[in-house]
């Protein structure tokens, strides 16, 4: 029996991954914002509006000539975890829904005899899930809201006086940890259960109709706060913290924003940790970034700066030339690209040439 495009995708993932082949290139279909949120607070509420409106941005990828998988989600913002434990949000059209006011001290502890599964916005979750199985649009991938990191929803969940305690009350910073880290889990875990998907694998989209098969880790880790705590705390509050939320899944991708040197390199260490998407990747230098993932074979799942000026085959060129020199790996989420099918059919199949070797020609 033929494969399927999907299939065809998803082994195309697995031999990068075993260091065969070119390397990956996510060529968005056109300059959109990285969320929609015209008409977003009446999607919020329906799962069926939420589906119809994200499948019309990855359908756009569906035989566009890119290496990422077509790929939806439901599109809940990050209070989905706090919202599933009684935090209070704001949802309106022209944003992303904002958490309201942090939980007490009771409230947190009472989150691990929470049951997540029959609050709102889970059930907005399976519903959107739901919606997409029945449609038979099985080329396209479900994957899942967006879940944070541990340290990053012990921050949404209990607000900025957590930098204070770090000092002040340290015992109870690792108790809030804890409970954040078993929450962490328990939504993993559900979501997985809905999509049908093991633990230690899965298809992550990151906001984009562009998604990546993973066939070595099964959870994405999202920690922008951490890049607000020094690298003395960050050994003892949050990676430990971010190890265990990750073992058990096999493996991870992390995304951050902002810049943090330490831990970035402290990242691509860990041996749980198989890729790094950088939300601010003209905070940092290139070449420097490149090292640090080639000595320790992390890919480089991010975006990669431009040089002013810089048109798409001079920047390929460039980027090529780097993975040859430092031995990086990449899935590259251009910063530069063409406008029209044929022209990005031809960016991608450069690309391709320069990275037979998986590190450049």
């Amino acid at each position: 029996m033929a494969k399927t495009i999907l299939e065809e995708k998803i082994e195309a993932h697995r031999k990068f991954w075993r260091g065969e082949g070119p390397s990956l290139i996510l060529i968005p279909t056109s300059k959109m914002p990285q969320y929609d949120t015209e008409g977003y607070a009446d999607r919020f509420e329906n799962p069926a509006l939420m589906w119809e409106a994200e499948m019309r941005r990855a359908r756009a990828a569906l035989g566009w000539p890119t290496d990422g998988i077509p790929t939806v989600r439901p599109n809940l913002g990050v209070i989905f975890i706090p919202a599933m434990v009684g935090q209070e949000c704001t949802v309106q059209d022209g944003q992303m829904p904002w958490p309201g006011k942090p939980l007490s001290r009771e409230a947190i502890c009472a989150i691990p005899s929470a049951d997540l599964e029959s609050s709102k916005i889970m059930r907005l979750a399976r519903e959107f899930y739901e919606v997409h199985r029945a449609s038979g649009e099985a080329e396209t991938a479900a994957y899942h809201p967006d879940t944070q990191g541990v340290f990053s929803l012990a921050h949404l969940l209990y607000g900025d006086q957590i930098f204070l305690d770090l000092r002040e009350e340290p015992e109870w910073v690792h108790e809030l940890l804890e409970i954040t880290l078993g929450l962490h889990g328990r939504v993993v875990r559900i979501l997985k259960s809905y999509l049908c998907e093991s633990n230690h694998s899965f298809i992550h989209g990151h906001a984009s109709p562009n998604g990546i098969y993973f066939p070595h880790a099964g959870v994405r880790i999202s920690e922008d706060t951490a890049t607000m705590v020094s690298p003395r705390m960050m050994e003892e509050f949050i990676l430990p913290y971010t190890e265990r939320s990750i073992a058990p899944f096999g493996g991870c991708f992390v995304h951050y924003c902002g810049k943090h040197e330490f831990l970035f390199e402290r990242l691509c260490l860990s041996s749980l940790v198989r890729a790094i998407d950088l939300g601010n990747p003209a905070m940092y230098d290139t070449r420097w970034l490149f090292q640090k993932c080639g000595e320790t074979g992390t890919v480089l799942f991010s975006p990669v700066a431009a040089e002013e000026g810089e048109g798409w085959p001079h920047y390929l060129r460039r980027l090529a030339g780097l993975m040859k020199e430092t031995g990086a790996r990449l899935i590259l989420r251009p910063a530069v690209f063409p406008e029209g099918r044929e022209e990005c059919a031809r960016m991608l199949d450069l690309w391709h040439e320069l990275t037979a070797s998986g590190t450049g020609a």
